[in-house]
């Protein structure tokens, strides 16, 4: 089975777009989503640019700041903190990297952790660790959702993750251990790292290395989760050499159409739940 991500993603955005509506005809708030870009990365300004566009497809209020690349990181932090006391504003995005004048851990430590659709802050990120509920950070919210549209049994399986990024590596393992799955975390300093993924009924890689993991490194229906998007001279490849892992792979997603199609999607689920929060409605089950 080839996951496919688009078709995920849609769902969720249609879920989301009819509990937006429902929300506002219920007397809630119009879902806010605030997203600040510091400087003109062509890559990053197309991801914004998508994320307003899904957002306002979703019935919510769209804002965007975009600050020049030499903008002192006083002038980000007020920014930041006039964001959290604006009442129409329900999520915050820092979109990272910024430049290098700014600290990317104590602007994202000042977002509020209501607003925090990232699940990035320090609270958020504690929440998760500790199994209560929390916003959880969006890439790896994706990965669970896919796992459970290709009907991956959890309870007990043998999960790697391969990568320990505060993005991706480390929210996605607590994810896994909050499924009651047995989980490895491996990283550039794990030993034998193809003989620790030949156990692996689950395998989520998010290292950031082109086609890492091949087929003689995974068995025979394993469910391969491929968090990457690398740019290279051949075009956009994974951190799974999906020719050769694919066909011994119960079921696996593809690059591009797999992982990536579900960050944003769930940015707009982290939203309509910050907006749940903070006007006191009760999210659905």
């Amino acid at each position: 089975m080839i996951i496919d991500g688009r078709a995920v993603a849609q769902g969720v955005r249609d879920r989301v777009k009819r509990e937006v509506e429902e929300l506002i005809a219920s007397g809630g708030p119009q879902p806010g989503l605030a997203t600040i870009l510091v400087g003109e990365d062509p890559a990053s300004q197309i991801y914004v640019r998508n994320k307003h566009e899904k957002s306002r497809e979703a019935g919510m209020t769209s804002f965007n700041h975009t600050l020049p690349a030499d903008t002192p990181q006083d002038e980000l932090a007020e920014l930041i903190v006039s964001l959290n006391e604006d009442s129409s504003v329900h999520g915050i995005l820092l979109q990272l990297p910024a430049p290098d004048q700014i600290d990317d851990d104590a602007m994202t430590a000042l977002i509020d952790p209501m607003k925090d659709v990232d699940g990035l802050t320090p609270v958020n990120s504690g929440l998760l660790v500790h199994g209560r509920p929390g916003l959880v950070p969006c890439t790896p919210a994706g990965c669970m959702d896919l796992l459970r549209a290709a009907d991956t049994p959890l309870e007990g399986a043998e999960a790697v993750v391969i990568g320990r990024s505060n993005l991706v590596g480390k929210p996605v393992a607590s994810l896994l251990l909050a499924a009651n799955a047995t989980v490895t975390q491996c990283h550039s300093r794990t030993r034998d790292l193809p003989e620790v993924c030949r156990r692996a009924d689950i395998i989520v890689a998010a290292v950031g290395v082109p086609e890492l993991v091949k087929g003689d490194w995974v068995k025979e229906g394993v469910t391969v989760i491929d968090v990457g998007m690398n740019r290279t001279d051949d075009g956009l490849k994974g951190d799974v050499h999906f020719e050769s892992v694919e066909p011994k792979a119960r079921a696996i997603t593809p690059v591009p159409g797999g992982v990536g199609q579900m960050t944003i999607a769930m940015l707009l689920q982290n939203t309509l739940t910050a907006a749940r929060l903070q006007s006191g409605v009760a999210a659905r089950a």
